[in-house]
């Protein structure tokens, strides 16, 4: 399953994003991972949860989204147990790619998570009503 929570800058994404990541740990059975861009936040959150910042590992920060999804992959295929990845501005962590050119990422993301049963919830800065129909159909209505 993948999740989008879209809103302009300043709308309270992250909050949400934080605030459903250390909710989830009453649910999920496995690992729970937050990706973000800085460390800003690493201290919102529980302590149990992974938090990875994309800045310290070359070439993901500002890459493109196909290499991110293979980042997303190569964590996901050394460790099963990660059941939950929530992604903190996704925009900027691909921002090489814009998001009209994402629709083979999102497919590829989904193909990912039904293969490994991992979920994903990703904020995006962008107004939800002009996303394209293949990110659209993922945002969050919360």
């Amino acid at each position: 399953m993948i999740r989008v929570i879209a809103g302009n800058k300043g709308s309270g994404k992250t909050k949400r994003l934080i605030d459903i990541t250390n909710d989830a740990l009453k649910q999920e059975h496995g690992i729970v991972v937050f990706i973000d861009d800085d460390k800003r936040y690493m201290y919102d959150l529980r302590h149990e949860i992974r938090f990875v910042d994309a800045s310290e590992y070359e070439g993901v920060h500002g890459a493109t989204a196909d290499v991110f999804l293979g980042f997303l992959s190569g964590m996901l295929s050394v460790n099963y147990d990660i059941t939950l990845i929530c992604i903190d501005a996704f925009l900027k962590l691909i921002k090489s790619t814009p998001i009209e050119e994402t629709e083979g990422f999102f497919a590829r993301l989904d193909a990912l998570s039904r293969q490994s049963g991992c979920n994903f919830v990703m904020s995006v800065s962008h107004d939800a009503e002009t996303l394209p129909p293949f990110v659209g159909q993922y945002v969050s209505a919360e």
